[in-house]
């Protein structure tokens, strides 16, 4: 009995031990919310407004990527910028930890032809108030975005922007893009232009070169 009894306490998981980090994440929680609400329509076959039964299907793969990327330990993003100008990024606050509501981020500025450091969570992109920039939508479609918002990164990916050298709009190489405008997270958006960020001194961790 005792040998058996100290098997169990080997092998078996204690029911008091604590949840993996990640599933107290905010970012993983609403994946994962999100992955739900999507599936159980596709298998009600409940119309969603917006979205076509192909579009369900790609976001669905989308967010799954996405889930398991947190589950796996990736529970950060990259941003590469490939512009020919500087960045205003998001990055967690130097006075805060991954998972706190209260300055969960901070603005940073990633020179041209930088790549933010591997495990360094790049949560987001500024689009100032006088760019121009084109997203793919969840099909791939091109959508045209006004200044002023905030381009989500989704943990586990690499966004890489580059300006198209006809249009000069800013271009992001990932599919169904999450665009935020002010008032729609708890982050702080200025209301700047493109020479406001220039003058910027870079200061985003960086890859090595």
């Amino acid at each position: 009995m005792v040998a058996i009894f100290c098997a169990t306490l080997i092998f078996s998981v204690p029911a008091f031990a604590d949840p993996p980090r990640y599933e107290k994440n905010p970012d993983y929680i609403a994946v994962t919310k999100d992955l739900s609400f999507l599936q159980n329509a596709k298998a009600q076959q409940t119309p969603l407004e917006g979205y076509t039964p192909e579009e369900i299907d790609q976001r669905i793969s989308e967010l799954e990527l996405q889930k398991f990327a947190f589950e796996s330990g990736v529970d950060w993003g990259q941003c590469s910028n490939q512009t020919g100008k500087t960045l205003a990024i998001y990055g967690p606050a130097g006075n805060s930890q991954e998972g706190n509501n209260i300055n969960p981020t901070a603005l940073y500025f990633l020179g041209d032809g930088q790549t933010t450091k591997n495990k360094w969570n790049c949560k987001g992109i500024y689009i100032p108030a006088d760019v121009s920039a084109i997203a793919l939508g969840v099909n791939g479609d091109k959508q045209e975005l006004t200044g002023g918002v905030v381009i989500k990164v989704p943990n586990g990916t690499q966004l890489v922007l580059k300006t198209n050298q006809d249009t000069g709009a800013i271009e992001f190489n990932q599919a169904g893009t999450q665009i935020l405008q002010p008032g729609e997270i708890n982050w702080f958006i200025p209301n700047v232009s493109q020479a406001i960020v220039d003058a910027r001194i870079a200061n985003a961790p960086t890859k090595k070169a």
